[in-house]
């Protein structure tokens, strides 16, 4: 072993010792040390503000002693003092120091000390911490450091990142706090920096990642979006993916990224309006017709735009835009699923097949018997393509629901009970292996047979016989989906729904 390398060793043993001794004393210490600079470096600026040789040396040793206090995050147990000795205030106070060097050293301790492997060490420490960080506004003072960050300089660029990395972390602990977060100027930066004409880098991907976790759970984050026209630039950002690919990996995640943001934000009603006038959906049709990598994400924000009672003016506008003579080439034939994704095929076909059960919920008199004929096309070979995914996605169920009773069966065995939230999690995973693709297959089977030419109905009935099919397997399936029609926003709305669904197993 080199002399080199003893030295490298030796002194890793004696920062361990260093580590070792850090209690609730030291820990005192250290803060007050902090205090001291920063009073002596707050004292000298004010003396001398315009000569700035004159506070450099007080500002340096500040920056050295915000390096110091990184250890801190080695003994999560001692946030709670840290909290008590109203440290977490003086700190985030730094957010806001004319010199962006001491901003940056202090985001830099501020992701270490919220680092989420950190914070799970101590759940006590974590909860004190992230309050406090909370108390004191926190997010507002992280973005309006932000704003004065320049990132055409490395450092700056890279505390834009780590300064990111805070929130996240946060949000981690907290996800219940993504709107405070967003009310504190990060939505407005967010929207900002994703549209800001800069070339493609790891700021512009992680911002498009911090906007879709604030949008995941929060109503508030989805309506504030809406205000700020966030839609409008969520599409105007992928309209540049509808006929060229992403240019890398990197790039690709940050176009699935802007798509989840959408398919967050059409879950607002009043989302789906601005999307319809922001021609969001001519873009996704056009980005089904490229053919492009953007294809099977255009799909999902479709399905999302179209779905339930607030879907019926984008379905409308969908069959004008002649949106059937894309949706039923993909409907009849899946395309083959990039490597990248194995799950691609079944996601494909559940999302053309919501599509198509969509339309046929929500548009009327014209476009509805448009689209009731398309199944009579060509020999009734829609029919055909139903009746063909019907069967596959029945024998994926009943496998399921095989194993699924073989678990019961083993449950009882050991004498313990299949309760309600057992029951629960079952039909949950009966739903996301093909379950769900199942009942809207189903549904539709019955729409054309019910609503559509005369000729649908016998050509059902000859496939089901010719396979051995069962009509009392399929009533059961769509009584199973009226009993679970879950998300209605109004009892009313729910109960039509259920009341249309029995009348449609009634005439079948």
């Amino acid at each position: 072993m080199s002399e080199e390398e003893k030295a490298v060793i030796l002194e890793k043993l004696e920062q361990e010792d260093d580590m070792e001794t850090l209690d609730e004393a030291a820990l005192k210490r250290m803060i007050l040390t902090f205090e001291k600079r920063v009073y002596r470096n707050q004292e000298m600026r004010i003396k001398y503000p315009d000569n700035p040789e004159r506070f450099m040396d007080s500002e340096l040793e500040l920056h050295d002693t915000i390096q110091e206090l990184h250890v801190i995050a080695t003994a999560p147990e001692l946030y709670h003092h840290l909290v008590e000795l109203n440290a977490v205030q003086s700190l985030c106070q730094m957010l806001n120091h004319e010199n962006t060097d001491i901003s940056i050293a202090l985001v830099d301790l501020l992701q270490e000390l919220t680092d989420v492997d950190t914070l799970n060490e101590s759940e006590e420490g974590a909860d004190a911490l992230i309050e406090a960080l909370l108390d004191a506004q926190v997010f507002g003072m992280l973005v309006t450091n932000l704003d004065r960050l320049d990132e055409s300089v490395k450092e700056e660029a890279d505390g834009v990142h780590n300064t990111l990395g805070v929130i996240e972390n946060i949000l981690e602990f907290k996800a219940d706090r993504a709107h405070d977060a967003a009310q504190q100027g990060l939505m407005p930066y967010l929207l900002k920096r994703i549209k800001a004409k800069m070339p493609f880098d790891a700021n512009k991907l992680y911002c498009s990642e911090m906007l879709a976790i604030i949008l995941q759970n929060s109503e508030e984050t989805r309506e504030q979006l809406g205000e700020l026209d966030g839609i409008d630039t969520l599409l105007q950002q992928l309209a540049t993916f509808k006929r060229h690919n992403p240019a890398n990996s990197e790039e690709l995640e940050m176009m699935e990224n802007l798509f989840d943001c959408l398919c967050s934000a059409l879950m607002l009603p009043a989302n789906r309006d601005r999307f319809l006038k922001g021609e969001g959906l001519q873009l996704m049709n056009l980005m089904l017709r490229e053919k492009k990598m953007s294809r099977n994400s255009a799909l999902k924000v479709l399905d999302h735009a179209l779905t339930g009672p607030e879907g019926v003016d984008n379905c409308t506008k969908f069959v004008d835009i002649l949106g059937l003579r894309t949706i039923f080439p993909l409907f009849m034939k899946t395309p083959k699923p990039n490597k990248k994704i194995g799950r691609m095929k079944e996601e494909h076909e559940e999302h053309v097949v919501s599509i198509i059960a969509s339309l046929l919920k929500n548009v009327k008199s014209n476009q509805r018997q448009r689209l009731l004929n398309k199944f009579t096309e060509a020999d009734h070979a829609k029919v055909d393509r139903l009746m063909e995914l019907h069967f596959k996605y029945l024998d994926k169920v009943g496998a399921v629901d095989a194993q699924i009773e073989r678990e019961k069966v083993a449950l009882r065995r050991q004498g313990e009970e299949v309760d309600e939230s057992m029951e629960e999690e079952f039909y949950l995973r009966r739903l996301n292996t093909g379950l769900f693709t199942l009942q809207l297959l189903d549904y539709i089977m019955l729409e054309i047979c019910s609503t559509g030419p005369a000729s649908i109905k016998p050509r059902v009935m000859q496939i089901l016989n010719l396979r051995g099919g069962s009509i009392k397997a399929i009533r059961n399936i769509i009584r199973e989906y009226a009993a679970n029609v879950g998300d209605a926003k109004s009892t009313e709305t729910k109960e039509a729904e259920q009341q249309r669904l029995l009348s449609l197993v009634d005439r079948f």
